[in-house]
């Protein structure tokens, strides 16, 4: 018997898909550019914007008969045992395999933000701690391990990392970014992509591009970012996370800009993705995203009309179901409105993909090789380092932390007993299991309030809840007034809780009008301060909040994004000394809470200053972080003051960690262009780098600035790194300047390549 040659591993995979096309027809080849969502709900909450609308029933055997391109969420959709979902997904597989002409099985994608999207899976912090821990080989190792789960479990493609970089922290999805400055979203992010694509997981970069410039801060509503703005900030993560991460997807965004829709738009999917930037991979509809541009954007008359302006502009998938890419588009291309040429292009591309996922060899075997475990020890240490790495000491003005071990601790707060205090809104147990109220939550979540009382087992600790997290109750204020007046110290644990689609606080579809702590909070904080107890208020968000109403009045503030499952004892360390805090902030945190909308890359206009009587200058900048320990920054050393627009410069210090125990420094490399073609930001960060010390203990640290990263888009939309005066500032936060070096750029205007720098080259030496 002759195995076909598109079966043969020995060929290269381009022959081998070529080979396959030639056999399929034309339904053969459309059923792989759609997915298909066994168990969507289609009534009540969702998990989906407009789920109930957009979600239909199909006939599976009917389906699978002509072949499956991706399978949705097998594992996120429902809770269940994850070894009994494992072989239900492989029954399902060999049924796709069975059932088609060529026996291609789907590609089976979940959700993996903050750790695989299942029942009883390692819930790690949610990205904008990923953010606020500078590391970017930790959340390398966290990819990887979230890779080895999904593919142990037999799912081929994760729906992460968000690369969107916030320019508004009221939006809902603030949580699952990695923060407001697309240098430290493009390299965290790529880090995540490389620990994904290491375990043999397509990431799927998400959301391209825009999602996060909505006008004013609501889901889906209209982007309004100008060229320069979407060049320069918002494409920046997707191009390092491509060229430095490997990603082998892209997800269209919801979002239209300047009245084009993500979806629709061939100037970004095929020219800037493709065509310039060199992508090869698949491109998927975030979902329902294809049907959006008839029933949200109204730039399509029919799902016809839609699936042939997605299809052209360069979408692949149609995800989680199909609605526009099944028989509308077959009849289109039936009847000659859509040509099958497009069909061949995106069926192509799946196909490549599956090759390379080993799904079209001979001996492809979709059951489990092992036992699966999704919540090991390994992946908890790993949990709970991140969770330790991403809190952020904010304050400690009179040294009130760490707190003293036999003290009188009042905790006090909304947040504080509740284990899903510690969850963004893509973990499982907020995500998916508020529709199964009966279902325990699968993994163990100790709430902040256990571990201070573990951490601290000398300590007296009393509790009162205070109020809730959103609801203006205030009968519970006074229990807890009266707890705090007990104590020594009293701990008050505020924050957000997540969820989806005005469901909670923080999460997809949970935008807020102005950045008050929610519901009745902040009356809470005012009540606890009043009885003279040193308060120490800990903060478990999706997001920073405005606090200049409390400055100076309060012992400590520690904030921490939504930590994850070991976020509690995390957290509680910092609160003991056991951890000494090393999170710098990823995203400012306002004084008030009508300062914003605003990050810290404003050119000077958008600075404080005598044109405006509003203030908009953060209580606490972008990379700014406290530590137990005290560290001093010496021998600075800059080399050469003059370059070409083609050179480098290095520039170095040496940081030592000058008091009684181990800590970690995080060096910021800033860059300020005092005089440029179009307004630039005053500062924008261009390097970094983390530096765990012991007592004592020094390291050297260079950066390797090259020229390319000063490059910006000019007023013609081009590219270019201008001859001229710049500053590099090596810096504690964007606001925290230790040491400047000035230096000249010299020759012609250059304008760089897709190859340009993108990062900023970085060399630890360990002085004797």
């Amino acid at each position: 018997m002759t195995t076909a040659s598109w079966r043969d591993p020995a060929l290269p995979a381009a022959a081998r898909v070529d080979d396959l096309l030639s056999r399929m027809t034309l339904q053969e080849k459309t059923a792989q550019l759609y997915g298909v969502w066994v168990g969507a709900a289609t009534d009540g909450d969702g998990v989906a914007p407009l789920q109930s609308e957009m979600a239909a029933d199909h006939d599976w055997d009917e389906l699978i008969g002509h072949g499956l391109g991706q399978l949705t969420r097998s594992f996120g959709t429902a809770p269940v045992d994850p070894a009994l979902g494992a072989q239900a997904l492989a029954r399902a597989q060999r049924r796709i395999m069975a059932a088609g002409r060529f026996g291609v099985p789907a590609v089976a994608h979940e959700e993996c933000l903050a750790g695989f999207t299942t029942w009883g899976a390692t819930a790690y912090p949610v990205p904008l701690a990923w953010g606020a821990s500078f590391d970017p080989p930790l959340v390398e190792e966290m990819g990887r391990r979230i890779g080895q789960d999904l593919r142990a479990a037999g799912v081929h493609q994760g729906l992460a990392p968000v690369l969107d970089v916030v320019r508004d922290p009221r939006w809902g999805r603030v949580e699952e970014t990695i923060g407001e400055d697309p240098y430290l979203v493009g390299t965290v992010g790529a880090a995540y992509v490389r620990g994904l694509e290491s375990a043999g997981v397509v990431a799927t970069l998400k959301h391209f591009a825009g999602y996060a410039s909505s006008a004013g801060a609501r889901n889906l509503a209209p982007v309004r970012a100008g060229v320069r703005e979407f060049a320069d900030v918002t494409l920046v993560p997707f191009e390092m996370a491509l060229r430095e991460g490997g990603a082998r997807s892209v997800m269209a965004a919801y979002t239209e800009t300047d009245g084009v829709p993500a979806s629709a738009d061939p100037g970004l999917l095929t020219e800037l993705l493709r065509e310039r930037w060199g992508f090869t991979g698949t491109v998927v509809a975030d979902y329902f995203g294809i049907g959006f541009l008839e029933s949200l954007h109204r730039v399509a008359g029919s799902p016809a009309e839609a699936a042939h302006a997605a299809l052209n502009a360069g979408i692949d998938v149609e995800l989680p179901t199909l609605k526009c890419y099944g028989t509308p588009l077959l009849d289109a291309v039936r009847d000659g409105t859509v040509p099958e040429e497009l069909i061949d292009r995106a069926a192509r591309r799946v196909l490549l993909q599956k090759c390379e996922l080993g799904l079209l060899d001979e001996d492809f075997a979709p059951e489990p090789t092992g036992p699966i475990d999704l919540d090991p020890p390994a992946n908890r240490d790993l949990a709970r380092r991140l969770a330790e790495e991403s809190a952020v000491l904010l304050d400690n003005p009179d040294a009130l932390l760490p707190l003293s071990p036999d003290a009188r601790i009042a905790v006090v707060g909304p947040r504080a007993a509740d284990a899903l205090a510690m969850l963004g809104c893509y973990s499982f147990p907020s995500h998916v299991l508020p529709r199964h109220p009966e279902v325990p939550l699968g993994i163990d979540i100790p709430p902040l309030l256990d571990a201070v009382r573990a951490e601290l087992p000398d300590a007296k600790v009393t509790f009162a809840e205070g109020c809730g997290v959103s609801d203006p109750d205030r009968a519970g204020i006074a229990e807890a007034v009266a707890r705090a007046s007990e104590a020594d110290v009293c701990v008050a644990v505020l924050g957000d809780r997540a969820g989806l689609f005005g469901r909670g606080t923080s999460g997809e579809g949970c935008d807020v009008t102005d950045l008050r702590l929610p519901g009745v909070q902040g009356e809470l904080l005012d009540a606890l301060l009043a009885t003279g107890v040193p308060v120490v208020l800990v903060l478990l968000t999706g997001r920073p909040y405005a606090l200049g109403r409390w400055h100076g009045r309060l012992g400590a503030v520690v904030q921490a994004f939504f930590p994850g499952e070991e976020g509690g004892p995390a957290v509680a360390g910092v609160l003991s000394g056991r951890v000494n805090p090393s999170g710098r902030l990823p995203v400012s945190v306002p004084r008030l809470p009508g300062g914003q909308p605003w990050t810290y890359l404003q050119p000077p206009l958008g600075l404080a200053g005598e044109v405006s009587n509003l203030d908009p200058t953060p209580l606490y900048p972008f990379g700014h972080g406290r530590s137990y320990t005290t560290f001093t920054w010496d021998g600075f050393e800059g080399t050469e003051p003059r370059i070409g627009t083609d050179g480098s410069f290095e520039l170095a210090l040496t940081v030592r960690n000058t008091g009684g125990r181990a800590g970690a420094e995080v060096v910021q490399l800033y860059l300020h262009d005092p005089v440029a073609s179009v307004t630039r930001p005053d500062v924008r960060l261009i390097g970094y780098r983390r530096l765990d010390l012991d007592p004592g203990e020094a390291a050297r640290v260079s950066f390797r600035f090259h020229a390319e990263l000063s490059a910006f888009t000019d007023r013609t939309g081009t590219r270019v790194v201008e001859p001229g005066t710049l500053e590099l500032r090596l810096a504690a936060s964007s606001a925290d300047v230790r040491h400047t070096a000035r230096l000249e750029l010299t020759g012609p205007v250059r304008r760089p390549g897709t190859d340009r720098r993108l990062w900023c080259e970085t060399e630890v030496s360990r002085p004797r």
